[in-house]
This record gives C-alpha cells, sequence and structure tokens, in this order.
C-alpha cells in the first residue's frame, strides 16, 4: 500500500472516534504497527492529528491552524508545546 492510501485509511478510522490508540489502529486497518507508527509521524508532521498520550485525534481546523501558525511564524509572542501556551523565550 503507498504511503498515501496509508495515511487516508488512518485518518479516516482516526475520524470515527474521538480518541484511538495506535494499536487500535493496526487491528482495524490490517496495516502493521510500523506502518501505522510511520502514517501516524506523518499526519502528526502535517498538522492533521494530535498524539498525546497514546491516543490520537483528529484536529479541527481551527487547532490545525493554530498549531501552524504557532510553529512557523517566529514573531507570535507565544509557542504551544505539550497542548499548553508558553510565552516565547527570545
Amino acid at each position: 500500500m503507498k504511503e498515501e492510501d496509508a495515511d487516508w485509511l488512518i485518518y479516516h478510522l482516526i475520524t470515527q472516534k474521538s480518541e484511538i490508540t495506535a494499536g487500535e489502529l493496526a487491528d482495524e486497518s490490517g496495516l502493521d504497527a510500523a506502518a501505522v507508527a510511520a502514517s501516524l509521524d506523518r499526519l502528526d508532521h502535517y498538522l492533521l492529528i494530535d498524539r498525546t498520550g497514546g491516543k490520537n485525534r483528529v484536529l479541527s481546523v481551527g487547532e490545525s491552524l493554530v498549531k501552524c501558525q504557532a510553529k512557523y511564524d517566529n514573531e507570535l509572542p507565544y509557542v504551544i508545546e505539550n497542548g499548553v501556551i508558553k510565552a516565547r523565550k527570545n
């Protein structure tokens, strides 16, 4: 299976639940644990999901935009680290 097909499958499985573990995604998708982990890494990198405490959930459009701005706009006075908003250190 191509990476983008795996990502599409994993993303849509996550949308069906409020939160889901990587193991549950492997069971439901039929993909092996390594393929699921790689897909979750890509989805997280592209700011489409949140991974906290072993659970994965889809980010809303607003959450994704805020995370994107916080990650790439170095002039913002704050950063978001592990879900916590902190003053940016200069």
